[in-house]
């Protein structure tokens, strides 16, 4: 027998039988696709190439109530990867919706009620109150006209509202001061004709703007530059305190203090002065 020689039809692979073969059933070894061997060519020509046509696909019959056409598989038919790819993808979808139900179901129902994860905004901090500034109708030199509030003790200096830090007892010095340290920012002190805590405790003390000779009446303050400024009076000011009993270290009172001075400085209010004796190496206003 002669040789012949055909092509592939699918992917054009070249392919050579015997011509016996021809109109048998023949599957390409590239493609794998089943193939007609086409007839021979009259002319034997053993270099004329065919071209082959495939099977065609068969209806196969089942028993039964029905019938079913059933294409029959034809070899080389890749592995079916982009259908396990998507397979997969569906089985990861439906496993994330499970774990994460209960979030998935919390987002919806906040839609529905129009909530959002947005993190609610914070209260804002309050302000701080500062000490108010005492308008110059709190200031008198008319102790009737003059009320002491139950309060700490509060006022004006210089012109600049004043709220004490600090109350202290030196000796026989009643010290009213705000500040960090000394000298003081702002303040006032009264040297009283005393000599110690003792001798104030209990009392109540009144001086009148007439009197002259008064006990040393000291207003302090800080200049825009930091120096220290003291204005003394003897006399000319009103003042009104009444002191209470000692209590350990502290010696409580309360105080209406009214100065001379042109920006009409004055304090007035409670206080719970500190205890102190009085030492020669401190210097004091």
């Amino acid at each position: 027998m002669s040789e012949l020689k055909f092509a592939c039809p699918v992917c054009g692979q070249h392919i050579t039988c015997d011509s016996g073969s021809s109109g048998s059933p023949m599957a390409c070894p590239t493609c794998f696709r089943q193939l007609v061997v086409p007839q021979a060519n009259a002319l034997g020509a053993s270099s004329l190439v065919l071209t082959a046509s495939e099977v065609a696909p068969r209806n196969i019959s089942t028993s039964g109530h029905g019938s079913a056409a059933v294409g029959r598989a034809r070899p080389g038919t890749g592995f079916p990867w982009a259908a396990v790819a998507l397979g997969l993808l569906v089985c990861t979808a439906a496993a994330a919706g499970f774990v994460f139900r209960g979030e998935i179901l919390s987002a919806y129902h906040k839609g529905v009620r129009g909530e959002t994860n947005a993190p609610a905004s914070r209260p804002k901090p309050l302000a701080a109150v500062p000490a108010p500034l005492e308008r110059g109708t709190n200031w008198t030199l008319n102790l009737a006209d003059a009320d002491i509030p139950e309060a700490p003790v509060a006022g004006r200096i210089n012109g600049q509202g004043f709220a004490v830090q600090r109350a202290t007892i030196r000796g026989g010095m009643l010290i009213l001061w705000r500040g960090p340290e000394w000298p003081p920012e702002a303040g006032m002190a009264v040297n009283f004709f005393a000599k110690a805590a003792e001798d104030l405790a209990g009392k109540t003390i009144v001086i009148e703007a007439t009197r002259t000779n008064a006990p040393r009446l000291m207003v302090r303050w800080k200049e825009a530059q930091g120096q220290p400024i003291t204005e003394d009076f003897h006399e000319g000011y009103a003042l009104h305190v009444e002191f209470g009993p000692i209590t350990g270290t502290q010696l409580p009172g309360k105080i209406y203090l009214a100065a001379p001075d042109e920006e009409k400085s004055y304090l007035a209010g409670t206080f719970d002065a500190e205890i102190h004796k009085p030492s020669p190496d401190t210097h004091h206003p």
